[in-house]
């Protein structure tokens, strides 16, 4: 599982020209899954989400939580993390996770991200979304699970 993880003033995600989803201060999230993805991964990956501290705090360093700040989240999913340009200039993406088992997944994460953030905003998995944000520093990590959690999915 990826995410990449940014720090916004305000986010928002359209469909067909609807809002859907919308934030102030936050993260906005785009989260794609490969093969190997479990529960678990999407549940550890929202608990770390939750506990990051990247907020500034009155001396300017970033220590402050996103529950210190009354911060809010915007999902997306986005599969397109996992392409692949090794092979030429057209993406591949075989590293993704077959979409009925990425919506699940990405369901499940929405779930968990809940647990924490009553208020999670998210956008539609599989559709054409037009998604805005007005990026706070900026400051904009990638969370990898192979990486966090030790090579475990």
């Amino acid at each position: 599982m990826k995410v990449v993880l940014t720090r916004v003033r305000s986010a928002s995600v359209s469909i067909a020209g609807e809002v859907v989803g919308a934030i102030g201060q936050g993260y906005l999230l785009l989260s794609g899954f490969a093969p190997g993805d479990t529960a678990e991964t999407v549940s550890r990956m929202a608990e770390k989400i939750h506990k990051l501290r990247i907020f500034e705090d009155e001396g300017g360093k970033t220590n402050l939580s996103i529950d210190s700040v009354h911060g809010n989240v915007l999902s997306i999913s986005q599969f397109t993390l996992y392409g692949d340009l090794a092979g030429g200039n057209r993406p591949s993406f075989f590293k993704a996770m077959d979409s009925h088992e990425a919506e699940r997944l990405y369901l499940r994460f929405n779930d968990a991200l809940r647990s924490y953030f009553p208020s999670l905003q998210e956008g539609r998995f599989g559709a054409d979304m037009e998604v805005s944000s007005l990026n706070d520093g900026p400051f904009t990590l990638v969370l990898d699970s192979e990486e966090l959690f030790g090579g475990k999915r």
